[in-house]
C-alpha cells in the first residue's frame, strides 16, 4: 500500500501519482523536520495558510510590471494581492514605500545598489568573516566584482562593533553608501549612530535586516526605518513568511528602486509567493506575533546561557537577538565535522566563521545557532536549556555511541512533545 498524506486543500495525493520520487522527497523532509531540532538561524516554519497560498493557482499567472501597470492582461486579482502585500508591509514597518517583488535577499541587495549607485562606486560594509553577508562585498560575489567595497569588522577583544572605528573607516574611504546589516552577529545594531556617520561623509545609509526583520516588526530590535534611505530584507527567517524578499525605505527612492527591480533586474514576479508574503504580513500584524518575537529572544538568551554554563564558548558571551555563534575550537574539530555530528543526533545547525577565524570558510571554527523555528514549534526556555546541554555533550563525546544514543533519545522526547504540523498525517 502506498503512502498518502492528508492535508486540507492540498494536492499532495496527486503528486504521489504524478511523481512518486518528488512526493517521497516532501514526505521525507516533513519527517526530517519532525524528528529533529531546527536550529539554523535563517530558517523557520511557515503557517499552514502560507503553505497553502504558496501552492495555489496564483502560480499560474504572469504579471510583469506593477499593480495597474502590467504588461499582461487578466491581472485584476493579482493586483489586489500585491497591493495587500505592499500595504500590510508598510503598516508593519512604517515604511514610506515597499516593493514586494524581489525573489531573494541577494536580488534585493543588488537592486538597491543598482538604484542608488553607479558601477564601481565605493561602499562600506561588514566583512563576511566578521558576520557580514556575501552580498556585502565579498570578492566571489557580484557585489565585490561590481563595486569598490571597504570592510569593517568587530573589536578583537569584545567581538562587538565599534562605531568609532566604523566612523574612521567611513572618513578614510568616503563611501557613497554605508551598509548596516549581518548574517551572523548576535547583538543589536545602532542605526542612529550609522545615520550620523552616513550624514557626516555624505553617504546613503542602507540596512540589510534579513535576519532581524521579524524582531524589528515586533519592536524587539531598534528600528532602521527612521534613519535609512533603503532597507532590504528576506521574508522568511524571523518574519516567518515564505522564501522571498522585499525592499522598503524613503519615498524619494521609490521610483529608482522600482525600476531597478523591474525591468532592471527581474521579469515576472512570483505571484503565489507575493500572496504568501501578504498572508505572513497579516499574521505579523497580530498581537501574538509580538509575543512570539519576545519568546524568540528569551529562548536565544536561555540557550546561550546554557551553552556557557556547560563550558561552551559563545561569541560576545551572549546574544541580543535570535542567533548565537558558538566557538568550537576547544573541541578539536572544525565546523564541518561539528555540523555533521550534530545532524546525526537530530540537532540541525550550520558551520560558520567566527571573527578572526584562522580556519577555512569551508571548515570554520564555529557553528551558528538560532531559535526562530523551535520557538514557532512551541519550545520554551526550559527546553532551550536542555538543548544547550545536549549540544555541548554531543561535541564533547562525538565518538561515544552510548552518549550519542542518550542525546538522540532526549531529542526524540522533545520532538514528541512539540509535534511539527501535527494536523498533517501520513498514513501507511
Amino acid at each position: 500500500m502506498g503512502q498518502y498524506i492528508l492535508m486540507k486543500d492540498s494536492f499532495l495525493a496527486d503528486v504521489e501519482h504524478a511523481d512518486p520520487q518528488i512526493y517521497n522527497v516532501m514526505i521525507n523532509e516533513l519527517n526530517r523536520g519532525r524528528k529533529g531540532l531546527e536550529l539554523i538561524a535563517s530558517e523557520n516554519y511557515v503557517s499552514k495558510a502560507v503553505l497553502q497560498t504558496m501552492g495555489s493557482v496564483l502560480t499560474n499567472k504572469y504579471s510583469e510590471g506593477y499593480p495597474h501597470k502590467r504588461y499582461y492582461g487578466g491581472n485584476e486579482y493579482i493586483d489586489i494581492s500585491e497591493t495587500l502585500a505592499i500595504n500590510r508591509a508598510k503598516e508593519l514597518f512604517g515604511a514610506e514605500f515597499v516593493n514586494v517583488q524581489p525573489h531573494a535577499g541577494s536580488q534585493a541587495n543588488m537592486e538597491s545598489y543598482f538604484a542608488l549607485l553607479e558601477l564601481g562606486d565605493p561602499i562600506l560594509a561588514m566583512s563576511l568573516d566578521h558576520g557580514g553577508h556575501l552580498t556585502h562585498g565579498h570578492g566571489v560575489n557580484f557585489s565585490g566584482k561590481f563595486y569598490n567595497f571597504t570592510s569593517y569588522g568587530v573589536d578583537p577583544e569584545t567581538k562587538l562593533l565599534d562605531m568609532d572605528v566604523i566612523r574612521k573607516k567611513a572618513i578614510e574611504s568616503q563611501p557613497k553608501l554605508i551598509l548596516a546589516g549581518f548574517s551572523a552577529y548576535p547583538r543589536e545594531l545602532d542605526f542612529k549612530a550609522y545615520k550620523e556617520i552616513a550624514d557626516e561623509v555624505g553617504a546613503y545609509l542602507m540596512a540589510d535586516i534579513a535576519h532581524i526583520a521579524g524582531l524589528i516588526a515586533a519592536k524587539e530590535h531598534p528600528d532602521p526605518v527612521p534613519y535609512c534611505d533603503v532597507i532590504t530584507t528576506t521574508t522568511h527567517k524571523t518574519l516567518r513568511g515564505p522564501r522571498g524578499a522585499m525592499i522598503m525605505g524613503k519615498e524619494e527612492h521609490e521610483t529608482a528602486i522600482n525600476r531597478a527591480v523591474f525591468p532592471g533586474m527581474q521579469g515576472g514576479p512570483m505571484d503565489h509567493v507575493i500572496a504568501a508574503k501578504a498572508v505572513a504580513f497579516q499574521e505579523a500584524l497580530q498581537p501574538d506575533f509580538k509575543d512570539y518575537s519576545k519568546q524568540v529572544k528569551r529562548n536565544a538568551k536561555a540557550l546561550a546561557e546554557s551553552l556557557m554554563e556547560n563550558g561552551g564558548k559563545v561569541v560576545t558571551n551572549g546574544t541580543d537577538n535570535h542567533l548565537i555563534l558558538l566557538d568550537i575550537s576547544q573541541y578539536n574539530m572544525g565546523g564541518k565535522k561539528a555540523e555533521h555530528v550534530l545532524d546525526s543526533v537530530g540537532i540541525f545547525t550550520n558551520k560558520n566563521m567566527i571573527p578572526f577565524d584562522t580556519r577555512s570558510p569551508f571548515d570554520p571554527s564555529g557553528i551558528r545557532i538560532g531559535t526562530p523555528a523551535l520557538t514557532t514549534r512551541g519550545l520554551g526556555t526550559n527546553e532551550m536549556r536542555e538543548i544547550g546541554e545536549l549540544i555541548v555533550k554531543t561535541l564533547l563525546f562525538i565518538d561515544d555511541d552510548t552518549t550519542l544514543d542518550s542525546v538522540k533519545y532526549s531529542i526524540h522526547n522533545i520532538c514528541s512533545n512539540y509535534p511539527l504540523y501535527p494536523d498533517y498525517t501520513i498514513l501507511r
